[in-house]
């Protein structure tokens, strides 16, 4: 499914797409961008019953991602119709000046040139080849190349497909978008002179690789990788006790939902030394869930290796244990619930921070939210979430209330989004939304990977000086 046999030839095509006028131009790109929707849409059933049978994941849970996805080339489609992504910004000529005369400036966004996207293995749909990163690119007006995920090959080879089609029928190039699936080609691919960012969602080891690569080469580009995530969850000792059932229920739905591997599963929730109600009542839920295959056996087996190094450790208990099972080569689980004391994981940092992508969480019993608030800068270092489940009779405690402030503010140091109510699963698609915290959550902390503002990422300023008219970009000319 590779669709050229060099790096070389990749970027030929890629920058030939990218500079036909009906692609550099807003309103048509917007109105690709629609017709992308259009035949996701037209092809939702066949393409959800694809997706299930290569990832195991669910059909209401695919179908709900594709709506997101199809949601997405929306909400771009929308942003980019006018130009307003460009952010135009025009200082006239001024000889009054301080401190000297001011020549006319004209500044706005264009596009960084050709992205390579790096699909990722749990969201075949939206983080995949026409996922948030490519869409935010053919937004921008970068033409895309996609390295598949080898989790979903042949969803990935159709909706390429598709799209292209889509883009040739409009009189665009095909070739705006490409695949390519094997790893060497992807790699040489990053290092070809003519490639100016590449995205990545994965696990933290391979995209530390890679930015390594695009860090080190001759001219390094711009990686915008979301990596590994804890995801911390702090449950107050008021909440513990007015609300067992609710947050058992609603924390088990999140560790166990599609097998644990969603990127802000929560992975570690620290809880009170006194809040054994709600402990009992989290491993009842956890033992009634069924099994659930795992996206592929790679997967599977780095869940189970990094699982058993946390229960293997000293300090460790478990409290509800797995029923793997295989049939053929995919793995089939269900969670494992352990936990330890906040002393010891304050000996050993490393159990929570090593991440379990699966159906696994670690209760750390703490005695005082004092002790919490100095522990939690001391144990971590970057997440994309982290979330304090309290009641209103927290907020009404003085006391409480400062400490909870103190466990806000680390949070906000740690995380790029910081919850006070929910669950961190489920990734709401707006501006207000960032997706993306300190390293080694993600690589570049000032970035989000989902929402409008995804779009930054491929654009760099460009100001022109003294320019006549004719020669300025439509949305800068005085005329306009």
């Amino acid at each position: 499914m590779t669709t050229a046999s060099n790096a070389g030839t990749i970027l030929d095509a890629a920058l030939l797409a990218q500079d036909l006028p009906e692609f550099v131009n807003d309103s048509s790109r917007a109105a690709a961008l629609r017709s992308l929707e259009q035949a996701l849409a037209g092809h939702a059933d066949s393409l959800v019953a694809l997706a299930a049978d290569e990832t195991g994941l669910g059909i209401e849970r695919l179908t709900g991602e594709l709506v997101r996805t199809r949601f997405q080339l929306l909400l771009f489609a929308d942003m980019i119709a006018d130009g307003g992504h460009r952010r135009p910004v025009v200082d006239a000529a001024d000889p009054a000046y301080p401190p000297a005369p001011r020549p006319d400036l004209r500044r706005e966004l264009e596009p960084r040139g050709p992205v390579l996207n790096f699909a990722a293995s749990n969201f075949p749909f939206a983080f995949s080849v026409l996922g948030g990163d490519s869409v935010a690119a053919l937004a921008a007006g970068c033409s895309v190349i996609v390295k598949t995920s080898p989790g979903h090959p042949e969803l990935s080879a159709r909706v390429a497909h598709l799209a292209q089609d889509v883009f040739a029928s409009l009189g665009l190039s095909s070739q705006t978008i490409q695949i390519v699936d094997d790893e060497q080609v992807a790699r040489d691919v990053l290092q070809e002179p003519r490639l100016k960012v590449a995205t990545f969602t994965g696990s933290t080891s391979a995209g530390s690789a890679l930015a390594r690569i695009a860090a080190t080469r001759p001219a390094p580009i711009p990686f915008y990788g979301e990596l590994g995530s804890i995801n911390p969850v702090v449950v107050t000792p008021n909440a513990a006790h007015a609300q067992a059932t609710e947050l058992a229920k609603g924390l088990v739905g999140s560790v166990s939902g599609s097998a644990g591997q969603f990127c802000t599963k929560p992975g570690v929730v620290f809880v009170p030394d006194n809040a054994d109600h709600f402990v009992n009542t989290a491993i009842e839920h956890f033992e009634d869930v069924p099994k659930h295959r795992m996206l592929s056996p790679r997967i599977g087996e780095g869940y189970l290796r990094h699982r058993d190094q946390i229960c293997d450790t000293d300090g460790v208990r478990v409290l509800a244990a797995d029923d793997a099972s295989r049939k053929g080569l995919n793995l089939w689980v269900t969670p494992t619930l352990a936990e330890t004391t906040l002393d010891r994981v304050l000996d050993d940092p490393t159990l929570v921070r090593t991440e379990v992508f699966g159906p696994f969480c670690l209760f750390v019993r703490y005695r005082t939210l004092v002790q919490l608030v100095d522990a939690f800068p001391k144990l971590f270092i970057g997440n994309l979430t982290s979330t304090i489940r309290h009641t209103a009779i927290d907020l009404d405690e003085v006391e409480t209330l400062d400490h909870i402030r103190a466990l806000l503010s680390a949070c906000a140091a740690t995380s790029g989004r910081v919850l006070l109510d929910g669950w961190p699963t489920g990734v709401s698609v707006t501006a207000a939304m960032q997706h993306g915290g300190p390293w080694p959550s993600s690589t570049d902390a000032s970035t989000t990977s989902v929402g409008p503002n995804a779009i930054n990422r491929f654009l760099r300023p460009v100001t022109y000086q003294s320019a006549p008219d004719v020669l300025l970009p439509e949305g800068l000319r005085k005329t306009v």
